[in-house]
């Protein structure tokens, strides 16, 4: 059996994702894994890092004609020629990111690969006011408007209405349409991947779910689109107060939480689970996934950052 392969867009080059993809490289992997990333910066990583391994060139106009393996990091050159190993994040590298990025789009449009990992990238220096985050940034290249971010364990996964929003904007987009796309999403993504039908928690919005204020959203909307949505056949419920959903005894008995905002949701699955989580993005007509953390620019080049939710990445898209 032949494996379809892996597009692998680097990111900010200035992280640790280089390193922590040498280190899943010693893994055993099934699907070749195609590598979007500068010859310069991964020599001068690898010196620095001591890590020893063959680089293949591809030519990524004619690469899926090869016959594919990981004994050697088949590699798609962009140019990009750094003073050193490691420096700071800033806009110099934002032309070598989108032009990555761009290889890669092209490739999965040309129907030649369906499963792409990217790096972390600096929101603030990429992505600037432009986009609320790199799952925006992708569905508006492949123009899909209807997207959600599931950040995904096999015990339980979560995904928030709203994503890179400040919390003074997240009660515009609280609404039924915001809430039953994602719900959609979600259960449309568990009957096709994880051959299961979900069971997930809404949370409320407010504190305890109530409000001070005349109006309260968890009553007139929250409330509201949970039935419509148990009517029609999702398996849902709620609204759930978030400081007692992610006790154990509550948890267990779902399989996604569905939070109103960012935090409300990362902050607790990040606390139990720590890098043994993806981030998934619903709705794109490939799967997309990415590690489930930054650049880390505190830890370049110190060799200790674990590879634990790459490695996750790479195993769930061996696997589907």
């Amino acid at each position: 059996m032949r494996y379809k392969p892996i597009l692998v867009v680097a990111g900010e080059p200035n992280s640790v994702f280089l390193e922590i993809y040498f280190k899943c490289l010693k893994k055993k992997i099934k699907s070749p894994l195609i590598l979007i990333a500068s010859l310069n910066l991964i020599k001068m990583q690898m010196k620095k890092l001591k890590v020893k391994k063959k680089i293949k060139i591809l030519d990524h106009k004619d690469f899926y004609n090869e016959k594919l393996n990981n004994k050697k990091i088949n590699l798609i050159n962009v140019d990009y020629n750094p003073k050193k190993a490691f420096e700071k994040i800033t806009k110099k590298s934002n032309s070598y990111i989108k032009k990555s990025f761009d290889i890669s789009f092209k490739l999965i449009k040309q129907n030649k690969i369906n499963k792409l990992i990217n790096g972390p990238i600096q929101k603030k220096t990429f992505l600037n006011k432009n986009y609320l985050g790199i799952t925006e940034y992708i569905s508006k290249k492949f123009k899909v408007k209807k997207n959600a971010m599931l950040i995904y364990n096999k015990k339980l996964s979560v995904c928030p209405v709203t994503t890179h929003l400040p919390l003074k904007s997240v009660t515009k987009k609280i609404n039924k349409e915001n809430i039953v796309e994602k719900v959609k999403l979600i259960d449309k993504f568990y009957i096709k991947k994880i051959n299961k039908k979900p069971r997930i928690a809404i949370l409320g919005l407010n504190p305890h779910c109530e409000s001070i204020d005349k109006f309260n959203e968890d009553e007139k909307i929250i409330k509201p689109v949970i039935e419509y949505l148990k009517k029609n056949n999702y398996k849902v419920s709620g609204p759930y107060s978030s400081d007692t959903i992610f006790l154990k005894k509550n948890r267990k008995n779902f399989d996604v939480i569905l939070g109103m905002y960012h935090d409300q949701v990362l902050t607790p699955i990040k606390t139990l689970f720590e890098y043994d989580a993806i981030n998934i993005t619903l709705g794109l007509p490939f799967l997309r996934i990415s590690p489930d953390h930054g650049p880390n620019e505190n830890m370049l080049g110190k060799n200790k950052s674990s590879s634990l939710s790459l490695s996750k990445a790479i195993s769930f898209l061996d696997k589907n």
